[in-house]
């Protein structure tokens, strides 16, 4: 019997699941890693525990299939968390992790700059973004920056353990490196202009498209794995945009939520709109002849977990009685407002610098009020990006959700309120992990196209629709959200300035 394997390296750990032909899950397992945060705004890894977790986690998951013969392999990862390497492909220093916000003066010099690979990206490169990281290491740690061989994403440093090929993805190069797969390749005098001129010959040998096959698997990580049959890797990409191939995939107005640590939305759109709210419109990034779109929320799931386990103080497996006490409670009545910017604001105003905040508590403030609002918070934030598509000229016709907002209903059930329309959750499976074994089945040959591929392995949903009468106190929140952002957007870039030692120069 032949199967496919699924690698998806999260924030907090690797986790893997075989897939036979026909979309079933034959096994899975997962393995965690540790994120170190040295000062504030920070957040770094060591890719050595990406490889042995992915290790870990997938001779879990074969031992689970009953190690079948895999035909093909995919790897998604968090983007852009960045590998600086030598020559051999060690690690010279630990990986700077996607959230990691120290690279916000170098993400503010890109906007200055006039070139065309910008205009795909909203004329300026984010602070989370590969460029401006490895400017931040030219700036401020120049020799290791110099010694480096490779300065990668996560996905290209896997697929070089699994091959022992510097293959990057299309995607991550397109959507985190100003690549232009139409032609122009890396843009290396746009580099140049930045104080990167050699960063091009750091970057992976070659690029290649989603789906395409990249190379066998190596002895190496044949033996590692515990892997038989022809095994062909196949090129993959970032894990929250990877999820359009894993909800019947990428139609037009069709929106992909993965809701977690962060919030990552992204649709597909057959002519470009250019709002400056968005990242992209980002050129054959997961289809070719497609535009794809990205928005986000820097911290979602993050914010809930901050304000249950650190701020109340609850024990992670208490944090179910939390969660069903504040769903009892009226919407808004609390009179709490939260903003969601703990790390910054990704979209639609890409402000690195935004903090978050609670406003509105009283000594009669309860945990469980304050809970309730952080989860609005979250779906503030999440109707703002919406609303930034919409008004980009970006359908929004069907809103799908994954990840971690399964596990909490009051979560969901609170984005479905604020945003006003119904949402399709995918229940019973990893969306990211089901779009790898779609990537597999298409870099194995099996399926023709990532479009066949995707319709093939459609999964099953559950449609949460909106509370009719919470309408109108979540259009009175959302309005205090945003009143609220634009009222405290000036203390917050002051108490965030670099001279006040939060890491972020």
């Amino acid at each position: 019997m032949s199967a496919f394997l699924a690698l998806d390296l999260g924030t907090e750990g690797a986790r893997a699941a075989v897939y036979d032909v026909g979309g079933a899950r034959l096994g899975a397992g997962d393995d965690s890693y540790p994120t170190t945060f040295p000062r504030p705004g920070w957040a770094e890894q060591d890719p050595d525990h990406w490889w042995r977790a992915s290790v870990h986690a997938a001779r879990a998951a074969l031992a689970e299939a009953g190690n079948p013969e895999i035909a093909g392999v995919a790897v998604a990862t968090t983007a852009s968390t960045v590998a600086v390497l030598d020559r051999h492909g060690r690690p010279l220093r630990p990986a700077l992790l996607w959230m990691d916000g120290r690279a916000s003066e170098e993400s503010a010099l890109t906007a200055q700059i006039d070139h065309p690979a910008l205009r795909y990206s909203g004329d300026c490169d984010a602070v989370e973004w590969l460029v401006p990281k490895a400017m931040w290491l030219a700036r401020h740690e120049p020799e290791i920056y110099r010694a480096a061989a490779r300065v990668v994403e996560a996905v290209d440093y896997i697929v070089w353990r699994l091959t022992g090929r510097w293959a990057g993805s299309q995607m991550n190069a397109v959507c985190k490196s100003n690549y232009d797969p139409r032609g122009a390749g890396f843009p290396h005098d746009l580099y140049e202009k930045l104080g990167i001129g050699d960063l091009g010959d750091k970057l992976p040998d070659e690029i290649v498209p989603v789906g395409d096959p990249v190379g066998h698997l190596g002895p190496d990580a044949r033996e590692q794995l515990g892997i038989t049959g022809p095994a062909v890797v196949a090129s993959g990409g970032i894990d929250a945009h990877l999820s359009l191939l894993a909800v019947g995939g990428a139609r037009e107005g069709r929106v992909s939520i993965v809701c977690g640590t962060s919030n990552a939305f992204v649709t597909e759109i057959a002519e470009p709109v250019f709002p400056s709210t968005v990242w992209g419109p980002y050129p054959d990034a997961l289809r070719e002849g497609h535009w794809l779109v990205e928005g986000g929320q820097v911290s979602a799931g993050s914010v809930l977990a901050w304000a249950g386990e650190r701020l109340i103080g609850r024990p992670r497996p208490e944090i179910g009685g939390l969660i069903e006490a504040a769903a009892v409670l009226p919407p808004v009545e609390h009179g709490l407002i939260v903003l969601d910017y703990f790390m910054g604001n990704r979209t639609p105003l890409r402000d690195p610098r935004l903090r978050g905040a609670v406003l509105g508590l009283t000594l009669a403030s309860t945990p469980e009020q304050v809970y309730r609002a952080a989860v609005e918070g979250v779906a503030y934030g999440t109707r703002q990006v919406i609303d930034s598509f919409v008004a980009g000229g970006i359908g929004v016709e069907e809103v799908f959700v994954s990840g971690g907002i399964r596990h909490n209903e009051l979560w969901l059930q609170t984005t479905a309120d604020v945003l006003g329309r119904p949402i399709s959750l995918v229940t019973g499976d990893n969306l990211t992990l089901r779009a790898c074994s779609v990537i597999a089945s298409v870099g194995a040959g099996w399926h023709a196209s990532l479009a066949e591929a995707a319709a093939h392995y459609e999964p099953r949903i559950r449609v949460v629709e909106p509370v009719a009468e919470h309408r109108n106190p979540y259009r009175q929140g959302y309005d205090d959200y945003l009143a609220a952002t634009a009222a405290t957007t000036a203390i917050a870039h002051r108490l965030s300035a670099p001279e006040r030692g939060d890491g972020l120069t």
